[in-house]
């Protein structure tokens, strides 16, 4: 049998060969097949993996994104009350002074201003810090990613974090003086001559806080710009104190100037912009939502007319909406989630704009720069 089967395969010497090479093939290219398919599968679970973690360690920067907005609020609100204070002019007008009239049209201006300023500052306050801590979270997520790998220096080392988050200062000193100072200008541009018997419904009190805005925000056909002019209340219009220094830069303050150039850019940008008016929209909306429970018509009113229930049908003398709108300060600038906060920190546009700026700090194209 062992002869025949040997005289078998003498006769189909080359069929076998091919034969065994076919096989030897198949079996080769089965093993090269699995080990790529191996690789695919650890690669895609990598990947899986390290997406996972980036999208915990964007979510978990968004809830400190919103502990230092509301941390940092009663400092905002404090400033504000120190620059614009109304509690001495209100303690005056109880002392019935001689100068009771000039009293009074001093308060009507600062409390209109503060007020206004509060929810222009909170709406500035909110997206410059997902700004901030999104581009200081992209790094931070990098530096984890390349930690331990020999010869990498981490982008964002606790110092210049420090050094690099301490410029929102300016938006609670030198910009919101220089901020104060236009509202307080628009302010008076549109309520200088109202008189304090004068009534205003709650949409005659929209159209003038429209106006005001117009005024701050530049919103007029001479100027065109790719950027908001609130910018200029967010940084200071240098690049950095630091550049100006032409010798003696640390590493940590090379680095401290290439984030914060990198701020500017994005506050430049139109998706800032964007967001930056959408917020104030929202603001200025719920501000006249908070006042509107002052402008509700009285059980006479609706019973003489039954159409009183309009936003045009009920009027306040201004002497009248004056503390009302004094006291908005301490719904905007309200540390414990308020509505008025809580709808800026839960805006689908903050929260894309965010994403978008820590998904451009995240990528390991960063690393190349």
């Amino acid at each position: 049998m062992l002869r025949s089967l040997w005289s078998f395969l003498k006769r189909h010497k080359k069929k076998c060969i091919a034969l065994g090479t076919f096989l030897g093939g198949v079996y080769l290219l089965g093993k090269y097949g699995q080990k790529k398919i191996r690789e695919i599968q650890e690669r895609e679970a990598a990947e899986y993996i390290a997406q996972a973690r980036r999208q915990y360690h964007f979510e978990s920067n968004q809830r400190t994104c919103n502990m230092t907005v509301l941390s940092m609020l009663p400092t905002l609100r404090d400033a504000l009350m120190h620059q614009l204070n109304s509690e001495s002019l209100t303690s005056l007008l109880k002392n019935r002074p001689a100068n009771k009239l000039e009293i009074w049209e001093d308060l009507k201006i600062i409390s209109f201003t503060r007020s206004i300023v509060a929810v222009y500052s909170t709406c500035m306050l909110v997206v410059l810090l997902r700004v901030q801590l999104n581009i200081i979270g992209g790094y931070i997520y990098l530096d984890n990613v390349t930690l331990g790998k020999n010869g990498t220096t981490p982008l964002a080392p606790p110092e210049v974090q420090q050094q690099y988050l301490s410029s929102i200062q300016h938006l609670l000193g030198d910009g919101l003086t220089e901020l104060i100072t236009i509202v307080k200008q628009a302010v008076h541009k549109v309520f200088g001559s109202i008189s304090l018997k004068q009534t205003l419904s709650l949409l005659e009190l929209e159209q003038k806080l429209k106006d005001i805005r117009e005024v701050v925000e530049h919103k007029d056909l001479d100027q065109i710009a790719s950027y908001s002019p609130l910018c200029h209340y967010l940084m200071p219009d240098e690049e950095n104190p630091l550049a100006s220094q032409a010798c003696g830069l640390t590493e940590r303050d090379i680095a401290t100037i290439k984030l914060l150039n990198e701020t500017r850019d994005m506050l430049e940008s139109p998706d800032f912009s964007t967001v930056l008016s959408t917020c104030l929209n929202r603001g200025f909306s719920r501000l006249l939502d908070n006042m509107a429970e002052f402008f509700r018509p009285t059980e006479k009113d609706l019973s003489q007319n039954s159409s009183v229930n309009s936003l045009s049908s009920v009027s306040l003398p201004l002497a009248k909406i004056i503390p009302i709108i004094n006291g908005q300060i301490h719904s905007v600038c309200s540390e414990t989630p308020s509505h008025f906060v809580q709808d800026l920190l839960m805006m689908e546009q903050v929260k894309d704009f965010a994403a978008n700026v820590y998904e451009a700090f995240s990528t390991p194209q960063q690393l190349e720069k």
